[in-house]
C-alpha cells in the first residue's frame, strides 16, 4: 500500500476552515455523458485518488445524471466532483478530480488506499473478490460502504462484513474513535439522508424521513485501526452530489464533507 503522507505532515499542512465558513460546494459545470474511469494500470493521478468499487455486469458505460446509472455508480460523477473540489478548498491534500472505477479483483487495487462502495444492498461479490478485499484491508486499505437502508440491506452489509472477516466483530464506531476527531470533531447525531428522503415540514423546514435510525458500524484490524466503515440508513454520496442544491439541508452537507475529509486523512495515515 502506497502512503505518500505521514500523519504529522498531513495535519501540519491542512487548512482549517473557520467556524463560520461554508463547506458547501460551488456549482460545477459538468459535461455529460461521462465515461467510467477504469484505467487503474496508469496509477494514481495524485497523492489521494479515491477508488469506486464496481460490481455487477457493467464495467464501462457512458452515462450522466439521472436514470440509467449502474448501481455501483450511483451519485457519480457529481459526488466526486464536489467532494474533491471540497478537499482542495479545505486542505492542502493533492487530490485527483475523479475516482478510479475498479473491481475488487483488480491487481492494481493496492495503489488506491481509499475505496467507496455504494449500494451494498444491490451488490454481490465472488470468493476471489472477497479474498482480494481481505488482503487489501490487511495491508492497510480502507473501505467506506454507503447508501443502504432498512433491515434487509443492513443485513446484507452485515453478511458482507462477515464474509470479509469471519472472525472479527462488526461494531458501532465509538464517538471517541480517532476518525471522529482526526481533523474535525464530528458527531453521530445528524442523519445524512438521500435526497429522496427529504420532505418539507409544516414549519417550512426540510427534514429527513428515513426507514430507520442511523448507525455507524465498523470493522477493526488487530492494531485497532478502522478498516471498513458502513453508514446504515444514510447516504453521504447524495449529500456530496447535491451540495449545490439549495433544497438539500446545509447542516447535513456540511457534516458529510467533514466526515469525508476525516475518512480521507485517516485512510492516508494508517
Amino acid at each position: 500500500m502506497k502512503h505518500d503522507l505521514q500523519y504529522l505532515l498531513i495535519v501540519a499542512t491542512l487548512f482549517m476552515v473557520g467556524a463560520s465558513g461554508q463547506l458547501m460546494a460551488q456549482p460545477l459545470a459538468l459535461s455529460n455523458p461521462r465515461t467510467s474511469n477504469t484505467d487503474t494500470a496508469s496509477g494514481p493521478e495524485a497523492e489521494l485518488h479515491m477508488g469506486r468499487v464496481i460490481f455487477g455486469d457493467s464495467m464501462q458505460s457512458g452515462f450522466g445524471r439521472g436514470r440509467g446509472r449502474n448501481w455501483w455508480s450511483i451519485d457519480w460523477p457529481e459526488a466526486e466532483d464536489h467532494i474533491t473540489d471540497g478537499i482542495e478548498r479545505m486542505s492542502l491534500i493533492d487530490v485527483a478530480p475523479d475516482s478510479r472505477h475498479m473491481r475488487l479483483s483488480d491487481p492494481n487495487l493496492y495503489d488506491y488506499p481509499w475505496l467507496f462502495l455504494q449500494q451494498i444492498g444491490q451488490a454481490s461479490f465472488d470468493s476471489e473478490e472477497i479474498l482480494a478485499l481481505q488482503e487489501y484491508l490487511l495491508r492497510g486499505g480502507f473501505v467506506l460502504v454507503d447508501d443502504f437502508h432498512g433491515n434487509a440491506q443492513r443485513q446484507r452489509f452485515v453478511n458482507f462484513a462477515r464474509d470479509v472477516f469471519p472472525d472479527r466483530p462488526l461494531v458501532p464506531i465509538p464517538i471517541d474513535d480517532v476518525v471522529m476527531s482526526i481533523h474535525y470533531d464530528l458527531n453521530q447525531d445528524t442523519q445524512i439522508p438521500g435526497s429522496r428522503h427529504l420532505r418539507g415540514s409544516r414549519a417550512g423546514e426540510v427534514v429527513a424521513q428515513m426507514e430507520g435510525k442511523q448507525e455507524w458500524l465498523g470493522l477493526y484490524d488487530d492494531s485497532g485501526n478502522l478498516v471498513l466503515a458502513g453508514h446504515v440508513n444514510m447516504d453521504m454520496g447524495d449529500a456530496w452530489q447535491h451540495a449545490d442544491d439549495p433544497y438539500y439541508p446545509e447542516p447535513m452537507t456540511n457534516l458529510a464533507y467533514r466526515f469525508g475529509l476525516n475518512y480521507f486523512i485517516y485512510a492516508m495515515t494508517h
